[in-house]
């Protein structure tokens, strides 16, 4: 009988082996049949179902890789959903610009703002008399030009004789010889032409630290200019009524204030800077030629 059961299991073995797999019923919630597989069961009456609204998928549909469809797996397809972050929605609003603002992004004043200054370089005799007539548009103008040619040499004659200028000099040069006479005028010449462009400098550089955008030539140029031009009335008069003479004295502070007007103008159009800076940018070229050429002299 042991072989006889043991026969009998090893040719049921093979049976079973040999008949195909039949998948079973589906299960319909009754009978006596076993419950299928885990993958083709469905879920209870209670279970939410995929895609909502309470509809129920057909019984035994299977979703990609044998999963059930109420499972909502990555791969089962799904009407578009509204965005709930869209524009308009409650508690998202579209966002908007404004193309321009009149008020200029709220700055009243920047650097560099303004156009540039249209027309062509000036000639040395009409920007010359310009500085003295009308500054403003010459300074404009001239902005973008360097004025070497006409600084270098005004301020050099401007050197010859502001020597005469002063009242112990102009003695000491009147009686030395003319060997002796020639280098100290042209040595007080070329100073004042180096100590023009050092003072010159030295505004442009305050006017970019206090925000200006103007060229370092013109700057330069101009100041040498505005320098020399602006002291030839009481150079004029020192010349023959000395220095120590009240109407000298006079014109001094007259035409120290005047430099300090052209000055102001010549930074604030030059860089583009209102006067307040401008006139701090050339503050220290104005004290410079208060204490060396005019309390020189008065």
């Amino acid at each position: 009988m042991a072989g006889f059961r043991i026969g009998r299991g090893r040719d049921n073995r093979t049976s079973q082996q040999q008949q195909p797999q039949q998948a079973p019923p589906p299960y319909r919630g009754g009978g006596g049949h076993a419950a299928p597989p885990y993958a083709q069961q469905q879920p209870p009456p209670n279970w939410p179902q995929a895609g909502g609204g309470g509809h129920q998928q057909p019984r035994g549909a299977q979703g990609p890789y044998g999963e059930p469809e109420y499972f909502g797996g990555p791969y089962q397809q799904h009407p578009a959903a509204p965005d709930p972050y869209a524009a308009n929605n409650p508690g998202h609003t579209q966002a908007f610009s404004v193309d321009e603002d009149p008020y200029g992004n709220g700055a009243t004043y920047r650097a560099g703002a303004a156009p540039a200054p249209a027309g062509p370089r000036l000639h040395w005799k009409q920007l010359l008399s310009g500085i003295v007539l009308r500054p403003g548009p010459t300074f404009w103008q001239m902005r973008d030009y360097p004025v070497w040619g006409p600084a270098l040499i005004v301020t050099f004659l401007y050197g010859l004789l502001a020597l005469f200028g002063f009242d112990k000099a102009r003695e000491e040069t009147i009686n030395a010889t003319i060997s002796t006479a020639i280098p100290y005028v042209l040595t007080t010449a070329v100073a004042f032409v180096i100590g023009g462009m050092i003072l010159g400098a030295v505004t442009h550089t305050l006017a970019r630290q206090l925000g200006g955008d103007g060229a370092w030539q013109p700057t330069v140029g101009l100041s040498m200019l505005i320098m020399s031009i602006t002291d030839a009335p009481r150079l004029v008069f020192a010349l023959f009524l000395g220095g120590e003479n009240a109407l000298v004295q006079g014109l001094g502070w007259a035409t120290w204030l005047a430099a300090g007007a052209l000055f102001t103008s010549m930074v604030s159009k030059s860089h583009d800077l209102p006067w307040p800076k401008a006139l701090g940018a050339s503050a220290i070229q104005l004290i410079a030629l208060l204490s060396i050429i005019k309390l020189g002299t008065i």
